[in-house]
């Protein structure tokens, strides 16, 4: 039997050959369940998947960016809510609270003859408690002494002055100091937020005269 390609020119048979593999390929990439269509398919699965997973990535880097600026934020309130802690503290820490008042009379030369706590007052939001304070010294000093009060680091509102002339007055019960202009009585408020007992305390003596 003659074969009819061996008829042909080899140009012809070149392309007879060529048409047949185009064939073959189309028939392999179309054709369902061909090896090639099955790689395709794997091919085309990945690429979407990879799109899919880049998409994700993109969004994760957005929270990514959004987490590191939260995490700052909440770094800066974290700093202020502790240095709110100092200036309004969540336990009374009355003995603190003297301490610093002492030492700011001290600092000023002013001398701090009594100190007596108030009944605390509940707000809505914090407590106030109050203590009457009884104090002697210098103008100048006693000047000093409430600038001094109100640069601690705890807050501390000062009222109902009532000072006078210690020469002037009679009944005295402390032996002032030489110098000595200002005696008088005030009251020193701080706050605190966490519920506590109120009630008023004895009087507390401090210093010496």
């Amino acid at each position: 039997m003659a074969n009819p390609l061996r008829d042909m020119s080899v140009i012809m048979q070149v392309l007879v050959a060529l048409a047949i593999t185009v064939v073959l390929v189309v028939a392999g990439v179309y054709i369902p369940f061909s090896p090639v269509a099955q790689e395709r398919d794997e091919v085309d699965k990945a690429v979407r998947e990879r799109a899919q997973l880049n998409q994700e990535v993109t969004q994760l880097q957005v929270y990514r960016q959004r987490y590191s600026e939260l995490k700052s934020q909440m770094d800066a309130l974290n700093k202020q809510l502790e240095t709110l802690k100092t200036i309004v503290p969540e336990e009374k820490e009355a003995d603190e609270f003297i301490r610093l008042v002492q030492g700011a009379a001290s600092a000023s030369s002013v001398q701090l003859r009594r100190v007596t706590a108030l009944a605390v007052v509940s707000k809505e939001y914090h407590y106030e408690m109050p203590f009457e304070l009884q104090a002697d010294g210098p103008y100048f000093n006693i000047l000093e002494f409430f600038s001094r009060l109100s640069r601690l680091s705890r807050i501390i509102n000062v009222g109902d002055l009532n000072f006078v002339d210690p020469t002037k007055s009679a009944g005295a019960k402390y032996p002032l100091r030489p110098g000595t202009t200002v005696s008088g009585v005030f009251t020193a408020t701080t706050f605190f937020t966490r519920p506590a007992d109120s009630g008023a305390a004895a009087a507390r003596p401090v210093g010496k005269p």
